[in-house]
């Protein structure tokens, strides 16, 4: 994958302690899910900042490149 991938991925975290250890946007307890379920319920990006503003426009494309590294079979574990 292109380094810009990866550090994209970088952005998600694992943390046994945190959200009973699911991924999660740069060390926030906003999981990676949560982002994938409002979007798909057809949440904007411009709603989800409004309610998390603790987020960047990058993390948006950090849950993009870990739900790609998951859909390719991957293991796009970050720690």
């Amino acid at each position: 994958m292109p380094s810009a991938h990866n550090s994209l991925l970088e952005r998600i975290t694992l943390d046994p302690d945190v959200r009973f250890g699911k991924p999660c946007i740069r060390g926030h307890r906003i999981t990676v899910q949560e982002i994938i379920e409002r979007l798909s319920i057809g949440a904007s990006q411009q709603q989800i900042l409004a309610d998390y503003p603790q987020l960047e426009s990058e993390d948006f494309l950090a849950v993009y490149a870990y739900a790609a590294e998951l859909a390719a079979g991957r293991k796009a574990s970050k720690g």
